[in-house]
C-alpha cells in the first residue's frame, strides 16, 4: 500500500507507509523484495502488487473513494515515486485505485498505464483492477455502460478484472466490433502469462504438501513483539517518568487494556484473538511480578457511559502510577472507515481528565489506526507512548518499553496536526511568498476593533497557530542524543561528483538506544517551486550511554533530480540547503552548491 497519505481523516492512512515519497519508496521496494524473495519460481515467494496505483491517498477532505486533483508536477515528485521505486526492486503486479485524478479514472487511464508504467518504467508484469474499480467508472460518468467500460480499461492496458466481469462478458463483442483489436487482447494476455511463467505455474501450480504451515510459532511471535517494540513512539515523557519502577504499583485503566481484537488493527480477517497478547494478559502472564489493579472505566472506545469513572478514580487513588490505555477499535480505521472528528472517540478524554482527581502521575497508551488529534489530551499524561494498532504481540512490547526492558526508538512517519482544521499539514510542502513567522500572532493578540488589514501576519492559522503538534520524523527515546560537526566534503559539486558528509552523533543519557539519524535536503530555488525540506536518507544508530559514533552520509546529482518546469526529471545547478537531524523540525544546518 503505497499511497502518500496527508490526510488523517482518510481511513486507509492506517494502511499507509505515511506522507513522504522517499520513505514509502524505500519501505515498498523492502516489501517487494520480502514477499518475493530472489526468485518468483520458489515456491515460497509471492508476487508483490503495488496498490493502489494512483493518487488514492489524496481522497478529497479524507473521504474514502472521492476524487482526486493532483497536478502533473506533483504527481511526478510526490504521489507516483513509491511506484516508481518498487517497480525498479522487481514488483510482478500493480493495481489500479478507485479514485479518479482530475477526471480520469485510474482503471482507465491510459497515461498512466501505458506512458508511465510500460513505457517510461519498462515495467513486464500485469496490472489487476481494485474490486470493482471498473465498473465503477459508471457512476464516476467516465463510461455510459459496462460494454464501454471494457473497451476503456483494455485499450487503457488494464490486464486483468477484479470482480466486475466487464471483459468476460463484452470483449468477445468489443473485438467483433473493431472496438478492441486482437493484439491489444494478446498483449493482456501476454502481461499476465508471463508472471504465470516466472512463478513456475505451469511446471508445479501447487503449493508443496507435507510442509503445514507454522502458526503462532515462538520465532514469528518473537518476531510481531519486536516490530511492536520498534514502531511505537513516545511522544512525551515529563521528568523522566518512564521507564516505570517495577516496584511500584499501578493502576491499568482504560478500553484498549484488553481489547484482543482492537489491537490487532484494521484488515485482520483471520487474526484470531484468542492468541493476541493484550497488556492486561501480559501482567497476568509474563509480567506477573508487577502490582496492579485494573478498572476498564469503559466497555470499548466509542463507549459514553461515564458510570464506571468513580471506579477509575478509586483505583488510580490505590495506585503510585496510573497507566491509561485508549485509541480506537480496528474498525474505526481502515478502507470506507473515513471520519471529519480525529479526537479520542467518546468519553475517552473525558475519563483521563477526570483521573486528575487521583492526584497520580499518568501515562497514557494509545492504540490507533491514524493520527489523532490528541493535543487537548496531553495536559492530562505525564508521559505518551504511541502504538498505531501493535498486533498479536502488542501487550507484551508495551510493557517492555513501560518497564524499560526496551527503548522507544520510533519516528513518526506522518505529522500530527493540533485539529483537523489544520489539514493537510505536512512537512514537505511548498513554501509561500508569505511564510508563516516562527512566533505568529495569536487570535487574542488582536486588538479590539483593529484595521482591516492583514496586521503583517502571513501563512498560518490565527487560532491553532503555524506548527504541527509533533513534525515528520518525530520520536523520543529514555536516552537523549547529540547532534556535533556537521561536516560536509566539498562546499560546491560538479554533477558527476558526490557530496560526502558526516555528522557525530553521541549518546548522552543513561540508557542504550537507538536513534534514527535523518538527512533533509532543500533546493532552494528551482524552475519549478520545491519543497521547504525532502527526506533524501537516514540510519539507524544504537549506541551504549556515553558512546560516540560518525555517521556518513552520500548524495549524488540524481537524489536532487525532479521534475520540473519542462516535465523531465533531471537535476539542475544552484544552492542547496542540508539538515541532519532526529526530525523534519530540527538539526544541524549546512549549504552546498551544485554547478552545471
Amino acid at each position: 500500500m503505497l499511497d502518500i497519505s496527508r490526510d488523517a481523516r482518510w481511513g486507509r492512512i492506517a494502511e499507509s507507509l505515511g506522507e513522504d515519497p522517499y520513505l514509502a519508496g524505500r519501505l515498498g521496494a523492502a516489501m517487494v523484495r520480502g514477499f518475493q524473495g530472489n526468485k518468483l519460481s520458489d515456491p515460497t515467494s509471492i508476487a508483490a502488487c503495488l496498490k493502489h496505483f494512483v493518487g488514492y491517498g489524496a481522497a478529497e477532505g479524507g473521504r474514502d473513494y472521492n476524487s482526486t486533483n493532483i497536478p502533473i508536477h506533483l504527481l511526478r515528485n510526490a504521489y507516483l515515486e513509491p511506484f516508481r521505486k518498487s517497480v525498479e526492486a522487481g514488483a510482478a503486479t500493480v493495481m489500479t485505485s478507485f479514485n479518479d485524478n482530475d477526471g480520469i479514472p485510474a482503471s482507465g487511464n491510459s497515461f498512466l498505464l501505458k506512458q508511465v508504467l510500460r513505457k517510461e518504467w519498462k515495467f513486464d508484469g500485469f496490472v489487476v483492477s481494485d474490486w470493482a474499480s471498473m465498473s465503477e467508472m459508471i457512476p464516476h460518468g467516465f463510461a455510459a455502460d459496462r460494454k464501454e467500460v471494457a473497451s476503456l480499461s483494455a485499450n487503457a492496458g488494464l490486464d486483468m478484472e477484479m470482480v466486475s466481469q466487464t471483459y468476460i462478458q463484452n470483449l468477445a463483442q468489443l473485438v467483433k466490433d473493431g472496438k478492441v483489436s486482437l493484439q491489444t487482447i494478446d498483449e493482456l494476455v501476454k502481461n499476465i502469462l508471463r508472471i504465470k511463467f516466472r512463478m513456475g505455474l505451469f511446471e508445479n501450480p501447487f503449493a508443496p504438501t507435507g510442509q503445514p504451515t507454522k502458526v503462532y510459532s515462538a520465532a514469528h511471535l518473537a518476531a510481531a513483539r519486536d516490530a511492536a517494540i520498534k514502531s511505537a513512539v513516545l511522544l512525551k515523557n515529563n521528568n523522566q517518568l518512564l521507564p516505570l519502577d517495577a516496584g511500584k504499583k499501578i493502576a491499568v485503566i482504560g478500553p484498549m487494556a484488553d481489547a484482543p481484537h482492537d489491537q490487532m488493527g484494521t484488515w485482520v480477517f483471520d487474526g484470531q484473538k484468542e492468541h493476541t497478547v493484550t497488556p492486561l494478559k501480559a501482567l497476568q502472564t509474563e509480567y506477573k511480578n508487577i502490582n496492579y489493579v485494573y478498572e476498564p472505566a469503559l466497555a470499548f472506545s466509542r463507549d459514553k457511559n461515564k458510570g464506571n469513572f468513580d471506579k477509575a478514580i478509586a483505583a488510580a487513588k490505590q495506585a503510585d502510577v496510573v497507566v491509561v490505555f485508549l485509541g480506537e477499535e480496528a474498525i474505526l480505521s481502515g478502507e470506507a472507515h473515513s471520519l471529519s472528528n480525529i479526537n479520542l472517540i467518546g468519553v475517552q478524554s473525558d475519563l483521563l481528565a477526570a483521573l486528575k482527581a487521583a492526584n497520580k502521575p499518568v501515562v497514557l497508551v494509545i492504540m490507533a489506526g491514524r493520527p489523532l488529534t490528541i493535543e487537548r489530551d496531553l495536559p492530562y499524561a505525564d508521559a505518551v507512548l504511541y502504538n498505531f494498532h501493535p498486533g498479536t504481540m502488542g501487550g507484551p512490547a508495551i510493557l517492555d518499553l513501560l518497564y524499560g526492558k526496551a527503548t522507544p526508538g520510533g519516528k513518526l512517519p506522518v505529522t500530527f496536526v493540533r485539529e483537523v482544521g489544520q489539514i493537510p499539514m505536512y512537512y514537505n510542502h511548498n513554501n509561500t511568498g508569505r511564510p508563516g513567522p516562527k512566533n505568529p500572532m495569536k487570535l487574542d493578540d488582536i486588538p479590539l476593533e483593529a484595521k482591516q488589514s492583514s496586521l503583517g501576519n502571513s501563512s498560518f492559522y490565527l487560532d491553532s497557530g503555524r506548527d504541527p503538534l509533533f513534525p515528520f520524523g518525530y520520536g523520543l527515546s529514555y536516552t537523549s542524543f547529540e547532534y556535533n560537526d556537521l561536516k560536509l566534503s566539498a562546499a560546491k559539486i560538479a554533477p558527476r561528483e558526490k557530496l560526502k558528509l558526516s555528522v557525530t552523533l553521541k549518546n548522552t543519557g543513561k540508557y542504550e538506544g537507538t536513534e534514527v539519524v535523518q538527512l533533509y535536503v532543500q533546493d532552494v530555488a528551482g524552475s519549478i517551486a520545491r519543497p521547504v525540506k525532502e527526506l533524501k536518507g537516514y540510519q539507524k544508530i544504537s549506541l551504549k550511554p556515553g558512546e560516540s559514533k560518525l555517521v556518513t552520509f552520500e548524495l549524488s546529482s540524481a537524489d536532487l533530480a525532479f521534475y520540473g518546469l519542462d516535465l523531465v526529471k533531471k537535476y539542475e545547478s544552484g544552492m542547496f540547503n542540508i539538515w541532519v537531524g532526529g526530525n523534519s523540525d530540527s538539526g544541524l544546518k549546512s549549504s552546498f552548491s551544485l554547478t552545471e
